[in-house]
């Protein structure tokens, strides 16, 4: 709550959020649209170097004011327990390559891993066909010794990867709810039977969007699952100085500077996307957004606002100017 609260006072994020401003104020291009990027090897041109510039000074400046007050942890060790633990669990570690990467679900942290285990040795090549083992041949700085993990803290390359916040919550929602059975049977059925008269003989598989925003309103960020709960609080971005902080938005031109970074082998190369995956398009977004109640997504906004601001992303557009489009 104090951390909210910081950047709440500080930039009168909540009130503009009631009034509707921020939705109605058109942001830079600082995220281009999936497609405007070439593969690894290949050169941008100057307008795009210059966002990636122009949108890393945002991020960077934006962090610096929150993470420099006086109440913010400087250090995993300052922070409680819990949380210390959430982001020691999400950072995989690379000793070949020295580099720590902090994993977000519903950021092409899949790939990420894919490519982990492939500079370890564990893998042939990332263009192998098999599911995803989350676990096996990966190494979490969580299960190192105190010493082992300041460290690596202190001398590693650290990096993430972000994505709009209300567009991850989509994705989640559709991959999970539409399409795991595991999901649909812990969290779906609870949903539906919480939020929804008569609810009690859903199978989980038939969550509404907005009894699923319904549920996050209600629910304690630190004891969300992690392919909901925000960015700050499975990354830690205070505690952790990050090197780096790539955008799903720009996600291959941002993944090779990356690679090139750590000095991985040529050969070594971003995942192409797999041909099954559905991806969250604008007009996806704009249908869901604009076919929930307005009054439910600026109550849930608070929950995510240091995702939006320390990462420069605009709060949704659910203006009925723009729903009329």
């Amino acid at each position: 709550m104090l951390m909210f609260g910081v950047i709440v006072a500080s930039s009168g994020l909540l009130l503009m959020i009631e009034r509707g401003i921020l939705a109605r104020v058109k942001p830079p291009p600082l995220h281009p649209a999936a497609g405007a990027e070439r593969g690894r090897g290949g050169s941008e041109g100057a307008p795009g170097e210059l966002e990636r510039e122009v949108l890393r000074d945002i991020r960077n400046r934006t962090i610096r004011a929150v993470c420099g007050q006086r109440a913010m942890p400087r250090s995993v060790w300052e922070l409680p327990a819990g949380q210390r633990r959430t982001v020691l669990r999400h950072l995989l570690v690379s000793d070949k390559y020295r580099f720590l990467y902090c994993y977000v679900p519903k950021v092409a942290c899949s790939n990420w891993k894919r490519i982990l285990k492939v500079l370890a040795g564990a893998l042939e090549s990332v263009d192998v066909r098999l599911k995803m083992d989350h676990k096996s041949d990966l190494v979490f700085l969580g299960d190192m010794r105190p010493e082992e993990i300041s460290y690596r803290l202190k001398n590693y390359y650290k990096f993430i990867f972000v994505r709009d916040p209300m567009e991850r919550l989509l994705s989640a929602y559709r991959n999970k709810f539409g399409e795991i059975k595991e999901y649909q049977q812990k969290y779906g059925v609870e949903i539906v039977r919480r939020y929804r008269r008569n609810g009690g003989n859903s199978a989980g598989d038939d969550v509404t969007f907005s009894e699923f925003l319904r549920y996050l309103l209600d629910e304690e960020v630190e004891r969300m699952n992690e392919h909901w709960m925000p960015i700050y609080n499975l990354c830690q971005p205070c505690a952790v100085r990050y090197d780096f902080i790539g955008s799903y938005e720009r996600l291959n031109a941002d993944a090779n500077h990356v690679l090139e970074q750590v000095r991985s082998p040529p050969s070594v190369r971003f995942p192409e996307r797999q041909p099954w995956y559905r991806p969250v398009t604008a007009e996806t977004l704009h249908y869901y957004l604009c076919n929930t109640q307005r009054r439910l997504i600026q109550e849930l906004l608070p929950k995510y606002i240091l995702d939006f601001s320390l990462f420069a992303y605009p709060l949704p557009n659910i203006t009925s100017e723009f729903c009329r489009q």
